[in-house]
């Protein structure tokens, strides 16, 4: 086996929270900063209040894949009630750069699943571009896009 390929029986899950806050920061730095994604994340108090929002609340459901020991891959979301049932909204869904493309996001999606059923969740919600590589990714484990859902978004005016 490559450095690189996945080892399976090696995967495992584990519920994060904030006292993991310095990996997971770390590995969402590594991936979200370079391609496709390039998001500026170099104010370091940005992003850490951001990783807060996530992991702080008393509904979060954030969930760190490791491979031997060491963390791979992030699910970020929350247990969010809704009226058609109890619903796993991820924010944050990523896999190591070098890990990707070889089963890891996948088998995580599938443990991240079950993982929230035994929460209560009915269902995963979750967004992404159209025009990046993890639209593919979840059209292929199963997602279905709502083609009626618009997400809008407005800039507020700078004062000078």
């Amino acid at each position: 086996m490559t450095e690189r390929e996945i080892n399976m029986s090696e995967l495992s899950i584990k519920e994060l929270s904030i006292n993991n806050i310095s990996e997971i920061k770390a590995l969402f730095f590594d991936i979200f900063t370079n391609e496709p994604w390039n998001d500026d994340w170099s104010d370091e108090t940005q992003l850490h209040e951001y990783i807060t929002d996530l992991i702080g609340n008393r509904n979060s459901l954030s969930l760190g894949l490791y491979e031997d020991g060491e963390l791979i891959g992030l699910s970020l979301g929350s247990i969010m009630h809704w009226y058609t049932g109890t619903e796993y909204y991820i924010f944050e869904f990523c896999i190591k750069t070098d890990r990707q493309g070889k089963g890891a996001g996948t088998a995580f999606l599938k443990m991240a699943e079950e993982h929230a059923k035994t929460k209560g969740a009915t269902h995963i919600f979750l967004q992404t571009e159209r025009t990046v590589p993890a639209y593919g990714f979840y059209r292929k484990n199963g997602f279905s896009e709502l083609t009626d859902h618009v997400s809008f978004y407005k800039y507020f005016e700078q004062e000078n």
